[in-house]
């Protein structure tokens, strides 16, 4: 095709066989104001065709004739059900010239790849076609239809809405909670986000603190004063059961015991579970806030590591509709907040100190403060080159604490946390990030005393970095130090 020719300024089409699919375009395109030429063979088809009042010719799509009839058009498409007609079209029509856009019919995906190797611009399935309309129009029923049943749900709250993150909540668990308490909102229902732990992470506390968001923390809570409990994102990064019965799941990880609940949606071929409520916010057409929409859009960018992990089709169309709501220079000051120095302690620690075994690396920060800067200088010190997984340990208040990153597609860094601490510890996490509480005394049989640190911060960087690199099953001699 032309260089100087785009698809929107075509403006005159020839339609090669026009059985059923074939005058369907035509009338779509001859409603748009298109200058349409229609070629089949069959008579009898052509004179009905004239007889509404369209531009057609009788002849046979195979013949030789026929590129010279359409080499004046813009665009051909090739819509004939017999396939091997429509190949010598496409031979016919390329070896008169490359200029005419093809569009082309084919029977399956065999069919398919010879259309395009004989110079077809874009090949059409109708099997494939049909079958992609039907799971579109599935997909939009089934939302429709779980937006009406979250709504009965909602709705049948007398007092409040809980809604419930996972432990030491991330950005998608924040932002998710934040777009089912607009939607409860819209519904006349009032609605609290609650979370155990801690918002670690710098970046996520700018994010709380910069869009507003109000989280309550959940042990300082009268359980008594909701009557309709939801967990969002909750079941990858909790250990802690709640004591309530649970009536809305939504969350893009399988949970691993079964939840009885009213209503239930948990999709695990979407990357974030911000992806599963922009579709709600969508389906229930709630004017959305600045806020939340640029907390949903931070929720999936953060989730996809900027769409370089894991992301599907879901998760990108999400972000498309949300990125016009959304406060660009709010995510700007989200993504670089300021280093605190504890941060920057920890963090020239962990370099120091850090043992590398092929791509896996685990250092130890010593005595710490905070134990958040643990999680920054884990992701930090995964941008290093050859590293694929880290993890960074410290003590504080008489606990190892470690946190962990991956972005090894062979390895699930929180099954590796659980299957080395798992039996001593709380480890919390999925495929790529992960952390682990440990009690000093139970790991090292030694209670913590000024006289003992240093003996202490030995033994357990030895244990610490030997059940790590067994539990990756990393056996091999140090790379650097």
């Amino acid at each position: 095709m032309s260089a100087g020719i785009t698809i929107s300024s075509m403006s005159t089409y020839a339609i090669l066989g026009c059985g059923s699919v074939g005058f369907a375009v035509a009338e779509e395109l001859v409603e748009q104001g298109k200058e349409v030429l229609i070629v089949d063979r069959d008579s009898d088809r052509v004179e009905a065709l004239r007889d509404q009042d369209l531009n057609a010719r009788s002849a046979d799509i195979r013949n030789e004739d026929v590129a010279e009839m359409v080499a004046d058009r813009d665009v051909v498409l090739i819509l004939s059900s017999d396939v091997e007609a429509n190949k010598e079209a496409v031979e016919n029509i390329r070896g008169r010239d490359d200029e005419r856009f093809i569009v082309v019919r084919a029977s399956d995906p065999v069919s398919a790849d010879e259309l395009t190797q004989l110079g077809a611009d874009v090949v059409i399935n109708p099997s494939t076609v049909i079958a992609n309309s039907a799971l579109r129009s599935l997909e939009a029923g089934e939302l429709e239809y779980k937006a009406r049943k979250l709504s009965t749900v909602i709705e049948e709250t007398d007092d409040r809405l809980a809604i419930v993150t996972h432990d030491n909540p991330d950005p998608d668990s924040i932002a998710s909670a934040a777009a089912l308490q607009a939607i409860a909102d819209s519904l006349g229902v009032e609605a609290d986000i609650l979370y155990l732990g801690e918002i670690g992470h710098q970046e996520n506390r700018a994010f709380v603190n910069l869009l507003g968001i109000e989280l309550l923390a959940r042990d300082e809570m009268d359980m008594d004063e909701y009557d309709t409990f939801a967990l969002i994102d909750y079941v990858k990064a909790s250990n802690t059961e709640l004591a309530h019965p649970v009536d809305i799941l939504i969350d893009h990880y399988e949970p691993d015991e079964e939840y009885e609940v009213a209503f239930s949606d948990v999709r695990p071929n979407v990357s974030s579970t911000s992806t599963i409520m922009t579709k709600y916010v969508q389906e229930f057409d709630i004017s959305l806030s600045e806020e939340v929409a640029t907390a949903l859009l931070y929720g999936i960018r953060a989730e996809t590591l900027d769409f370089k992990r894991d992301t599907t089709p879901a998760d990108l169309t999400a972000a498309a509709y949300l990125y016009p709501f959304a406060n660009h220079d709010t995510l700007e000051q989200v993504e670089s907040p300021s280093m605190s120095p504890e941060t920057l302690d920890v963090l020239a620690e962990a370099i120091t100190n850090r043992e590398v075994q092929g791509s896996h690396l685990v250092s130890n920060a010593g005595f710490i403060r905070d134990r958040d800067a643990l999680t920054q200088a884990a992701s930090h010190l995964l941008n290093l080159e050859g590293i694929t997984t880290t993890a960074v340990f410290g003590i504080a208040d008489d606990t190892i604490y470690l946190a962990a990153r991956s972005k090894d597609i062979r390895m699930n860094i929180g099954n590796v946390l659980q299957d080395a601490f798992g039996d001593i510890g709380e480890a919390a996490g999925h495929s790529t990030q992960a952390s682990t509480e440990i009690p000093l005394g139970i790991f090292t049989g030694i209670e913590t005393s000024d006289d003992n640190r240093d003996t202490l911060l030995s033994l357990t960087e030895e244990a610490v970095k030997k059940k790590l690199f067994d539990a990756m099953g990393v056996d091999g001699e140090t790379n650097g130090s």
